[in-house]
């Protein structure tokens, strides 16, 4: 199938390890140039060079701290200078602090709300002005939690289903402009937050994080862990030319585990 994406601009947050390059691997493939954007200016220059050596996508990044207003900005601004629009955006962003209600105090709060919710709200808007001319894609990436909450992640549990709200929302005020909106969720794929967090359960159950691991793949109908690509490639076909009726939706890349109709 021919997902017509070559020669398209996407910027993908979060890029330079994990889901975010992993999804940023995927569309250079695919011939798409990406600005990747991150913290790191050692990991992406790294993942620029690697990327660029794939296909005949180019990868350029502008490191950004996306809790940052002016950051999101320069980079959406850079996105422009280099490539002149912006067919395809990937709202990504890392994981907030684990803990309950008791644990976490209201700096927690807002830095998740931050991170993960008003980051989202703030690219979409800074790419509006391009999309609305040609219409485009975007994507928000959340996690399981939006159909199953995740026990000690409440941060997660709540602002990953106010990205679901986001999505919905504007998949109905952006549809006159052919700006399609979804939500894409990780289960558990294979990636350093995912790790870190199993690291964390067998902290709390007193247990190795090898047991966690195969306690955890136990639920997972497929009986493995996902694959960062794996996660890519269903991100790549929804950015893609052959996506051209689903918007507004939300979809699980989980293996099986969710068990939530």
């Amino acid at each position: 199938m021919d997902l017509q994406l070559k020669g398209k601009t996407a910027i993908v947050l979060a890029s330079s390890q994990g889901l975010g390059k992993a999804i940023a691997v995927q569309l250079i493939k695919e011939g798409v140039n990406v600005m990747l954007a991150s913290r790191s200016e050692e990991k992406l220059r790294a993942t620029a060079e690697e990327l660029s050596s794939l296909a005949d996508g180019k990868a350029v990044y502008t490191i950004a701290d996306v809790t940052q207003k002016e950051s999101i900005q320069m980079v959406v601004k850079r996105t422009i200078e280099y490539f002149g629009t912006v067919d395809i955006l990937v709202n990504n962003a890392g994981g907030p602090k684990a803990g309950n209600i008791e644990s976490l105090t209201d700096d927690d709060w807002q830095d998740a709300f931050e991170l993960n919710l008003l980051s989202y709200i703030r690219t979409i808007r800074e790419v509006l002005p391009y999309m609305k001319k040609r219409g485009g894609h975007i994507i928000n990436i959340a996690s399981s939690s939006i159909k199953e909450p995740i026990p000690g992640l409440v941060l997660s549990n709540t602002f990953r289903t106010g990205i679901v709200g986001l999505t919905k929302t504007l998949s109905q005020e952006l549809g006159e402009y052919n700006i399609l909106v979804n939500t894409v969720a990780p289960g558990r794929i294979a990636t350093e937050r995912v790790e870190q967090l199993d690291q964390i359960s067998a902290k709390n159950e007193g247990i190795s994080k090898e047991e966690v691991k195969e306690k955890v793949k136990s639920t997972i109908s497929l009986g493995r862990y996902g694959e960062p690509e794996e996660f890519a490639k269903v991100v790549a076909f929804l950015v893609s030319g052959a996506n051209t009726y689903m918007t507004g939706n939300s979809f699980l890349v989980d293996g099986g585990m969710v068990k939530s109709i």
